[in-house]
């Protein structure tokens, strides 16, 4: 529960141990939902990528999820949104 709040108030730094904890929930995401790490990743990256065309997000703190229940699956994402971008111009400088 404390990691979970150190993560939400950004108090705890990325390193090492973050991206231990981000690759073994890809994995379980992997084993739940019958889809690659890999493949969970490229969707993060797309969504990331179109997200930030529209709005400035915290790419830190995101999460996304593939959550599976019986026979569905459901995409889940968190997405802090910091700002705005007034345009779509601004978003491609």
């Amino acid at each position: 529960m404390i990691d979970f709040l150190k993560s939400i108030l950004g108090r705890e730094p990325a390193g090492s141990k973050n991206l231990a904890k981000e690759r073994l929930r890809l994995v379980l995401v992997h084993d739940r939902a019958t889809v690659s790490p890999h493949l969970l990743e490229s969707l993060k990256e797309d969504l990331i990528k179109v997200i930030s065309n529209y709005m400035e997000i915290d790419r830190e703190a995101l999460d996304v999820q593939l959550n599976r229940d019986d026979d569905s699956v459901a995409l889940v994402a968190n997405i802090p949104v910091l700002k705005m971008k007034r345009t779509y111009q601004d978003a491609q400088v």
